[in-house]
């Protein structure tokens, strides 16, 4: 693997041939493919439609950038604890139609970048609500991993130890798989210990059209999404600063920050109304970007519409609801516990001062509203999990007095 990326690098320094692109896009997907299907197996959702909507918000993202961004979209990490509570309370129907709610705030975002700046946005969400905020995302999660983990321990400690040492040990593009190759080995030792059932892999057809989903309106719904918004906003901008450092160009500038999220927030309205996770920018891809030095958009677009092909392999989408959860639940035990520590690295890479009174009152009624899982209700509608304690946050930062100054 770490020659064939050497060699893939080399090869592909000059102009790309439509063949040369072809394909890196295929390699690129497969960069994302693990965590982009991972999302909708653990929420419920069909991973042929998350595939399809990767895809699809990658084109649309695209669009709207004037194709000069080397980014791709795929499934949002961030709202794996909202989906499963929300689709309790409300049905699947009515969470899709918070999560379109989710690209209009992207919408909102992007117009006020467009009119007031970066800085309007940096002090509306500084490091000590964001930080907090992911901290959240990932300990909500941590008993869903044990639970599931608990099913089978030994395909969980396999699926865990192989994703452990795939991000310690690996070289080239094989370290920016870890989810995939703890799945795919765990289902290797799921499958010769009996615990796969192929039948329904053997039953699916070929070739066969996503489960769509049509989202119904759902106020409360809505309401209860809008907030959990605030930590992808934050994550896609850091992203497109990730990139322009990757490639030496400034897309904040050109084709504008503004863009970028109406662009991502477009792909996530489009995801939610055909039943598929929101989707975000992906560091695995950036990352993928930065070792192959190819950085031609056209790639990332290909990689896309790879996705949307994919999608409709019906034996694929049915080998995938076959992964045993004890497999998904070995890898969430890190996952969820890396999502935390980036919240953590958020505020210590920031010089966050946890001393300070100020501070230490809003990350303290973040992480314990959110995990303790407060609920507000104000008439029909509830308020509670991630996007109360978000909500919380940034209100706390607007009102307490002694927030230190951002410059734009």
């Amino acid at each position: 693997m770490v020659k064939f990326a050497k060699t893939t690098c080399k090869f592909f320094m000059s102009k790309l041939n439509p063949v040369q692109k072809t394909v890196v896009g295929a390699q690129f997907l497969f960069v994302a493919f693990g965590a982009t299907v991972l999302v909708p197996l653990l929420v419920g959702l069909d991973p042929s439609v998350a595939l399809f909507t990767a895809g699809l918000g990658t084109l649309i993202f695209h669009a709207v950038t004037k194709g000069k961004v080397p980014i791709f979209l795929g499934s949002s990490f961030a709202f794996i604890a909202p989906i499963i509570k929300a689709t309790e309370l409300y049905g699947l129907p009515g969470t899709l139609c918070g999560l379109v709610a989710v690209g209009a705030v992207y919408g909102i975002m992007s117009a006020l970048v467009r009119l007031r700046g970066i800085g309007f946005v940096t002090r509306l969400f500084p490091p000590i609500v964001v930080g907090p905020v992911i901290m959240l995302i990932g300990l909500s999660l941590a008993g869903t991993g044990v639970d599931m983990a608990k099913g089978n321990w030994l395909l969980a400690i396999v699926a865990l130890l192989t994703t452990v040492a795939v991000n310690l040990f690996a070289k080239g593009l094989l370290k920016l798989i870890p989810i995939f190759a703890g799945i795919v080995v765990g289902y290797i030792v799921a499958a010769v210990t009996g615990n796969v059932d192929f039948k329904p892999v053997l039953d699916a057809p070929w070739f066969a059209l996503p489960a769509f989903v049509r989202p119904e309106f759902c106020w409360e719904a809505i309401v209860f999404m809008i907030p959990v918004a605030i930590a992808p906003v934050i994550e896609h901008i850091g992203d497109v600063y990730a990139i322009n450092e990757v490639t030496g160009n400034d897309y904040v500038k050109d084709p504008g920050l503004h863009r970028t999220m109406l662009g991502d927030g477009l792909a996530c309205v489009a995801a939610s109304l055909i039943g598929g996770p929101p989707v975000t920018t992906y560091s695995e891809v950036t990352g993928a970007v930065s070792l192959t030095k190819i950085s031609d958009p056209s790639v990332l677009r290909i990689a896309g519409v790879f996705g949307i092909l994919f999608s409709i392999v019906g034996k694929m989408s049915a080998l995938l609801k076959t992964i045993p959860s004890a497999v998904l639940g070995g890898i969430m035990l890190l996952l969820f516990g890396t999502i935390a520590s980036v919240g953590i690295n958020t505020l210590v890479k920031n010089k966050v001062d946890m001393g300070n009174t100020r501070n230490l009152v809003i990350s303290s009624l973040i992480l314990t509203l959110g995990i303790g899982g407060a609920e507000m209700h104000i008439g029909p509608v509830t308020f509670g999990g991630i996007g109360l304690a978000a909500l919380v946050g940034v209100i706390l930062n607007l009102v307490i007095p002694g927030k230190e100054p951002v410059k734009d």
